[in-house]
C-alpha cells in the first residue's frame, strides 16, 4: 500500500566521508544546499574502515530505518545504490520501506551494475529485478544507463540525471608542459596500467612527461609495474587527495587521462571538464554523453575484449558539466513525484520555507518491456564495481 500525503524524504547513502563516487555526488548537492531546501534525513549504510566499522555502519542503518518508519509513516525513500554489496544491503532496507508503504526512487551509480545483474543467480535476478519493477521512479546518471535500464526492468519510470560538479571561478587560460593527471581508485579496471604503458611509449619522444595518479588501491602493485619499465621518476602516486589538493592538480595539469573498462558517469571526469582541462578517455557508460570529440576532448576505446557501451542518442555532449543549482531540482523532482501529484504538494510545500521553486515533474518513461527482451537487454561494458 502506497504511503499517503508523505512530508519526508529518507536518503539512503554512503558516509559524507567515504571515498567514493556516491559520496562525492551527495557532497555535491549537500554543499549546493539541497538538504536545507528539502525535508531529507540522510542514513549513512556504508564507510571506509575496518570490516566492524562497516558491519557497524550497516546495522545502524538498519535500526535507523526502524526508528524513521515509526516516526515517520509516510515518506517516500530515496536510494544511491550500486551493484553486489551495495545493492544487497540497500535491499534490505528498502524491503522495510516497502512494508510501510514508502514510495522507493531507486538512483544507480557505478559502472558494475550490469556485469553485477548477468552474473546474479537466477533468484538473485528475480529480486533484483522485482525492487526495479516495482520503483517509483529509477533514476540513472547518463542516457546510455537510462536506455539500458529501460531494457532490463518492465518499470516505465526510468530517468535520466547528470552527476553534478561545482564549476570554479576562473581557469587557467594555459597549460605548459607535460603532467598527465589521473583520479580514481588504482586498480586494473580503472586502466591505470593501460596508462602506464602509454607513459612508456611516449617517453622517448616526450622526455618531460609526467604521470600523477591521486587515488588509493593497489599503488603497491602499479609501482612494481613502473618500476619494471623503469620510469619511476616520470610517475608519481601521491595517494588519495583532499578536494583543495585534486583542484590545485587538475588547474596544473596538462591533460586528464580516464581509461576505465567501465564507469556510469565518473565524478573525476565532470571535475576534469569543470575545471577546464582537456580530457581523454575511453568510451565506456555514460562517458560518451558528455565527453564530445567536438572539443577538447577525446574518447578511445578501452579495449578489444569491453563491451560496446549502450546505444542512445546523447544530447548537450558539447555542453559542461551540469553545477548542483542546475539539477537539484530535477533531483529532487523523482523524490516529489514519486508518491504521486498530493504528496508533492506536500513536500514541496515543506520545501518552501527556504526555497520558492517547486521542482518539476520528469517525463513519462517507456511502455513496459516483455520479459524476452529483458532478459536479452545489451549491456553497457563489464568493468569496475563501485566502492559503495
Amino acid at each position: 500500500m502506497r504511503a499517503r500525503n508523505p512530508r519526508r524524504i529518507v536518503m539512503l547513502g554512503t558516509s559524507f566521508e567515504t571515498r567514493g563516487g556516491i559520496s562525492s555526488v551527495v557532497n555535491a548537492y549537500r554543499a549546493a544546499g539541497l538538504f536545507a531546501r528539502w525535508p531529507i534525513t540522510y542514513v549513512q549504510t556504508h564507510c571506509d574502515g575496518s570490516r566492524f566499522s562497516k558491519w557497524s555502519c550497516a546495522i545502524g542503518a538498519f535500526f535507523s530505518m526502524l526508528f524513521l518508519i515509526a516516526r515517520h509513516p509516510a515518506a517516500v525513500l530515496h536510494v544511491h545504490a550500486a551493484s553486489r554489496a551495495s545493492f544487497w544491503r540497500k535491499a534490505v532496507l528498502m524491503s522495510l520501506a516497502r512494508l510501510a508503504g514508502w514510495p522507493i526512487v531507486f538512483h544507480l551509480h557505478g559502472g558494475g551494475f550490469a556485469k553485477f545483474h548477468r552474473e546474479c543467480r537466477p533468484w538473485q535476478r528475480r529480486i533484483v529485478r522485482n525492487f526495479l519493477d516495482n520503483a517509483a521512479c529509477i533514476i540513472t546518471v547518463s542516457e546510455r544507463w537510462q536506455a539500458w535500464m529501460r531494457q532490463v526492468t518492465s518499470n516505465p519510470r526510468v530517468t535520466s540525471i547528470p552527476n553534478p560538479v561545482e564549476l570554479p571561478k576562473s581557469v587557467p587560460m594555459k597549460r605548459p608542459g607535460a603532467l598527465v593527471a589521473f583520479v580514481g581508485r588504482i586498480e586494473g579496471a580503472k586502466g591505470i596500467f593501460d596508462l602506464i604503458e602509454a607513459v612508456n611509449e611516449v617517453r622517448d619522444t616526450l622526455p618531460a612527461v609526467r604521470l600523477e595518479c591521486a587515488g588509493d588501491g593497489d599503488i603497491e602493485g602499479a609501482l612494481r609495474h613502473v618500476a619494471v619499465r623503469g620510469i619511476r621518476a616520470n610517475v608519481h602516486f601521491p595517494g588519495w587527495l583532499s578536494q583543495r589538493r585534486r583542484d590545485e592538480l587538475l588547474r596544473r595539469a596538462t591533460v586528464f587521462v580516464l581509461p576505465s573498462h567501465a564507469e556510469g558517469l565518473p565524478m573525476s571526469l565532470l571535475e576534469a571538464m569543470a575545471a577546464g582541462c582537456p580530457v581523454i578517455s575511453t568510451s565506456v557508460g555514460g562517458i560518451p554523453d558528455v565527453v564530445s570529440r567536438c572539443i577538447a576532448s577525446s574518447s578511445i576505446t578501452a579495449s578489444p575484449n569491453a563491451s560496446p557501451p549502450p546505444r542512445a542518442t546523447p544530447s548537450g555532449a558539447d555542453s559542461l558539466p551540469s553545477t548542483p543549482s542546475s539539477v537539484s531540482t530535477r533531483f529532487t523532482q523523482a523524490s516529489a513525484s514519486a508518491a504521486g501529484p498530493r504528496a508533492a504538494r506536500n513536500l514541496r510545500a515543506s520545501s518552501r520555507r527556504s526555497s520558492n521553486e517547486p521542482p518539476r515533474r520528469p517525463h513519462a518513461g517507456t511502455p513496459s518491456r516483455r520479459r524476452e527482451r529483458r532478459e536479452h537487454a545489451p549491456e553497457p561494458p563489464d568493468g569496475v564495481r563501485a566502492r559503495r
